[in-house]
């Protein structure tokens, strides 16, 4: 045991919203009797990913005497967390548990609500997804203004059947916010190609320069692709 840089949270600020939870790509932090709490010591890299999402900030990397991080046994246990249905996310909240889900293939039959969804992964909100997520694995990712799927009616059946998503509104949150989450998905996946669906509002093509600039800090070579949504529902030329 050795002196590291280790999260510590303020039980006292804390009011258990478990935001920080679903952030922790390595599932040290659930949500026990009300409180955020580390599950263990190994499980904590310290590179504090849980700071920025903590709105009542509870949360500070310390240095203090702890075992080292495992990244072996937290791949492991992040593994088990993913593996178990219906849980929430390390004992987050329920709502932003992370699932893989199983779309129904046939999107033709109009009169099934069931049968008209695509999609194949929760949470969707670019805020609360893991970046380690396993459906981001070797993956053909959609990022969406948050606007598209009201105005385009194709949205499922034409462009979301088999692909994750990922929604923001640039105008409404914090851009940067979005550049550094989206960049730490780029890295610690094994994304393929990029889509940006935004709308033709200029506010909206913010969302393009996130994607650009996050891929490029990737390092990797992710194409990304330009898809602009009019408002009365038409994909523009």
């Amino acid at each position: 045991m050795a002196t590291r840089k280790i999260v510590q949270i303020d039980e006292e600020k804390c009011n258990g919203c478990g935001l920080c939870v679903t952030s922790c790509a390595e599932g040290a932090i659930q949500v026990i009797d009300g409180k955020a709490r580390l599950v263990s010591d190994t499980y904590c890299d310290g590179l504090g990913n849980c700071l920025g999402e903590c709105p009542q900030d509870a949360i500070s990397i310390i240095e203090r005497d702890a075992p080292d991080f495992d990244e072996r046994a937290a791949t492991s246990h992040v593994a088990k967390i993913a593996a178990a249905p219906h849980s929430a996310h390390a004992g987050g909240c329920p709502g932003s548990a992370m699932r893989t889900l199983r779309p129904a293939l046939n999107m033709d039959n109009t009169n099934s609500e069931a049968s008209t969804s695509a999609l194949k992964n929760w949470p969707v909100q670019l805020k609360l997804v893991s970046p380690r997520a396993p459906y981001f694995q070797d993956a053909d990712l959609l990022l969406v203004a948050d606007c598209v799927p009201f105005a385009y009616s194709g949205f499922h059946s034409q462009m979301l059947q088999g692909k994750p998503v990922v929604i923001g509104c640039p105008k409404l949150d914090d851009a940067g916010f979005y550049v550094d989450k989206l960049t730490d998905v780029l890295t610690q996946s094994s994304v393929r190609s990029l889509t940006v669906v935004h709308m033709e509002v200029p506010c909206c093509s913010g969302l393009v320069r996130i994607a650009q600039v996050a891929a490029e800090r990737s390092g990797k070579n992710i194409p990304v692709k330009d898809v602009t949504i009019t408002i009365d529902g038409r994909i523009q030329d």
